[in-house]
């Protein structure tokens, strides 16, 4: 369901965490959060408003954030947004060894790392993504998990413009 920018502004803080609860995987609280900061202008101004909340987490929040995306390539369930932006890509249709190679590079990446490897997939391909990965095997952990928060402010822009009118 679509929403117009000033319906949202009018919405309580229930159906405003209800409408945009799922813009940041498995953590509604921002958009609860985020509410507190209406009228909201358009949605940049939303989603900087639900970015700024999520750098005011404290560090284990951030990191209960990270790690409530799914790997990428699994087979296992997951929100229906990230259905969505995995499938766009073609990772719900991996050959076995594209699917294995998915599997090899989550698992080196979270034991090096502790963190899903996260990546704002409508800015890739399947070839560029695993790019990434190697790439970002070779990164500091502070590096990742910054690079891990950047990318979920990405998500979270586009699933907002793919809610709001």
């Amino acid at each position: 369901m679509a929403y117009e920018i000033a319906a949202l502004n009018q919405m309580s803080q229930d159906d405003f965490g209800a409408a945009l609860g799922a813009v940041f995987e498995a953590t509604p609280q921002i958009a609860r959060q985020a509410w507190l900061q209406r009228p909201f202008a358009d949605v940049e101004a939303l989603h900087r408003a639900m970015v700024d909340c999520v750098n005011a987490m404290s560090s284990d929040a951030k990191l209960a954030l990270i790690q409530a995306h799914p790997d990428l390539g699994t087979r296992v369930k997951m929100a229906e947004a990230s259905v969505k932006e995995q499938a766009g890509v073609g990772l719900d249709r991996l050959s076995a060894e594209e699917f294995e190679q998915f599997q090899s590079l989550n698992r080196q990446y979270k034991a090096r790392f502790g963190i899903p490897f996260i990546v704002a997939v409508k800015n890739h391909t399947k070839a560029s993504i695993l790019e990434s990965f190697e790439r970002r095997l070779n990164h500091s952990a502070e590096a990742e998990t910054a690079q891990a928060l950047a990318e979920i402010a990405q998500i979270a822009k586009f699933r907002l413009l793919d809610l709001v009118v």
